[in-house]
């Protein structure tokens, strides 16, 4: 179900870009970079967090990681990371999918600058072995994403 809602998602706002699926696991960046044949730091990874009482995704440059003092000037709390089921309630997709399109929720989604350095990025697309490739400024327009420097 998750793949499907990313692909209406697309439908509706972007048709020009397709899901592509691969026929192994793409779930961790390695995986992800090696099934799409790019740089692990092009896979946009998508992460899915409390800052205090808000749930928000933060998508980040694949190999980056988050800088708590960053994320806590940011959004005024440390960073606590929702587990497997709280992923999926939120935003429909299981974790190694998690991406900021088609979700189950209206949750806020933050684009970190370390996406920028790739005029092309891969993030998942609601499955473990799906993906789009997107540049990040169209994403971030997309999912209306705020741009932010939490990483380190």
């Amino acid at each position: 179900m998750s793949i499907e809602s990313v692909r209406t998602y697309f439908a509706s706002r972007s048709p020009d870009i397709t899901v592509i699926e691969t026929e192994k696991s793409s779930a961790t960046v390695a995986l992800a970079a090696e099934a799409h044949g790019v740089e692990p730091d092009q896979i946009a990874k998508t992460i899915c967090l409390r800052a205090g009482e808000t749930i928000l995704l933060v998508v980040t440059a694949g190999t980056r990681r988050l800088d708590n003092k960053k994320f806590r000037e940011q959004f005024q709390a440390k960073p606590r990371m929702l587990d497997a089921e709280e992923v999926v309630a939120v935003t429909s997709h299981p974790v190694g999918g998690v991406c900021p399109f088609g979700l189950a929720t209206d949750v806020p989604v933050y684009c970190d600058v370390s996406l920028k350095n790739y005029q092309e990025v891969v993030p998942a697309a609601g499955a473990t072995n799906a993906a789009v490739r997107i540049s990040p400024d169209l994403m971030a327009s997309l999912t209306k994403a705020q741009w932010v420097d939490v990483c380190q």
